[in-house]
């Protein structure tokens, strides 16, 4: 049995691809899944299962059951915690003034691939380092709409190949 994070990209947004987080906990169990977990209304999912192949079953849940094509990347709670332990020591430094983030590749994508698509960071704007397969980015909250990851991270063709999470997010995720 493994345990493993679902991150859900794009639900519960401004009343667009409304999922309810208790009914799709519900479905999950009754698949099979264990120890299901919802952390927030944006779709941060924790589970365990025996299951190898899980995100299918998750995508085609969330098909049938809300009649919604939303994409999952599924991780290893293990392995969340070592990308974690390796974070850059200017990633999360508990600063107000800064917006820590992670970002994960749902495509077939490299983090070194979107990286390239996207470009270089703003100078003394915003920081970028790649872990493995997620990219850990920080920009000043006073300054993010000169920041040039926070322009491209949002555009089509971009935007669809991502799913975002912050520091504090993704730390209350690995207490579940």
């Amino acid at each position: 049995m493994n345990k493993y994070v679902a991150l859900l990209r794009g639900i519960n947004i401004s009343g667009k691809n409304r999922i309810d987080m208790s009914e799709l906990k519900s479905e999950l169990e009754a698949t099979g899944f264990r120890e299901v977990s919802a952390y927030l209304n944006s779709g941060n999912i924790v589970f365990v299962s025996e299951m190898t192949n899980c995100k299918p079953v998750i995508e085609n849940i969330i098909l049938q059951k809300f009649k919604l094509d939303i994409p999952v990347y599924l991780i290893e709670m293990e392995e969340l915690k070592d990308i974690l332990a390796h974070s850059p020591i200017w990633w999360d430094s508990g600063s107000k003034d800064k917006y820590d983030n992670l970002i994960f590749i749902l495509s077939s994508d490299s983090a070194e691939d979107i990286s390239a698509i996207i470009g270089n960071p703003s100078d003394n704007l915003e920081r970028v380092e790649i872990y493995k397969s997620v990219i850990f980015w920080t920009f000043e909250r006073s300054t993010y709409q000169k920041c040039h990851w926070w322009k491209k991270t949002a555009e089509n063709g971009i935007a669809e190949r991502l799913t975002i999470r912050t520091a504090n997010t993704v730390k209350k995720i690995l207490q579940r």
